[in-house]
């Protein structure tokens, strides 16, 4: 049964299928989470806490499921009061233990809150299902990249790191700033100084303050390699905003770099993570060199 036909079921009982599908649970229900959700939504969490990452991050962070000071929330669904899905709500929308059971309904409940959001991500099934009906109440997006290869790594790299790779320090930013706008462009098709460049610059300095950044210069300065320790939690490290200089491409360097970033991340949790295009066949196959294998497969809709 497609995921349509699922929340027909649900929300026009008249229907013959609603009365083929009758649901003996009874009907879902939707809330903000707060603090006394915390121990169920980390027992969510914990099923799969390299796909999870993200809000693993949120909840070692504050201690507590309630909503953050930046605005971030999280949604939770629930039948017979018992929490079954969740998702992240603040910038983005990041579906958590959402399967093709609850994904359309649970998109169909966000749609209908009228929440704004920049971009959806996570495990595809989740995505997907929930972007099944939420884009009936949405902008059409920019891109949807539905296959996304989740890698992990849990061991030492297969290839020796490049000894050139070094955490980024606060006197790098104004050399470090540009490759990360020329990665995001590159990566989402414009820039993040879109609108200022003040809150962009913010957070890549905050990444050189936590040493979540890593950098590899040429001897004049420019950046030949970079990349973050995007969301790091007790369990899981996932890397984001990998690019190469253009100048450099092509000669066979990404993977000690890569092995650099990996073996730098290993020091903060056992297991690391990447998602990338699943078209990038040059990067997937540089970071089966290193040692990262497939373990499951993201999606990310941008708007």
């Amino acid at each position: 049964m497609s995921p349509m036909a699922k929340l027909l079921a649900k929300v026009a009982p008249w229907l013959p299928s609603a009365r083929a599908q009758a649901d003996p649970e009874g009907p879902w229900s939707f809330r903000v989470l707060g603090e006394q959700d915390t121990r169920d939504l980390w027992s969510i969490v914990d099923e799969d806490p390299v796909a999870n990452v993200f809000v693993a991050s949120h909840l070692e962070a504050s201690g507590s499921a309630a909503p953050s000071f930046a605005g971030g929330e999280i949604v939770g669904m629930f039948r017979h009061h018992e929490l079954r899905a969740a998702c992240w709500a603040g910038g983005n929308l990041v579906p958590i233990g959402v399967t093709d059971e609850t994904g359309a309904i649970f998109g169909d409940h966000l749609g209908r809150s009228g929440r704004t959001f920049s971009s959806i991500f996570g495990l595809s099934e989740g995505v997907m299902d929930l972007w099944s009906t939420l884009e009936d109440f949405s902008a059409d997006p920019f891109d949807v990249r539905p296959n996304q290869p989740l890698l992990v790594i849990d061991a030492d790299p297969a290839v020796p790191p490049a000894p050139d790779l070094r955490f980024s320090r606060p006197e790098d930013l104004e050399r470090v700033l540009p490759a990360c706008a020329a990665m995001f462009e590159e990566e989402v098709g414009y820039s993040p100084f879109t609108g200022g460049s003040e809150h962009y610059r913010r957070r890549v300095a905050s990444l050189i303050g936590r040493r979540h950044s890593l950098a590899a210069f040429d001897d004049d300065g420019a950046v030949i390699f970079k990349a973050e320790l995007g969301t790091v939690s007790s369990q899981a490290v996932q890397i984001q905003g990998v690019w190469m200089n253009p100048d450099h491409r092509g000669k066979g360097l990404s993977a000690g770099y890569m092995a650099g970033v990996a073996e730098a991340a290993r020091n903060l949790a056992p297991t690391v993570s990447l998602y990338v295009n699943s078209y990038n066949a040059r990067a997937i196959a540089s970071y089966e060199r290193v040692g990262f294998r497939q373990v499951d497969t993201f999606a990310t809709i941008l708007f």
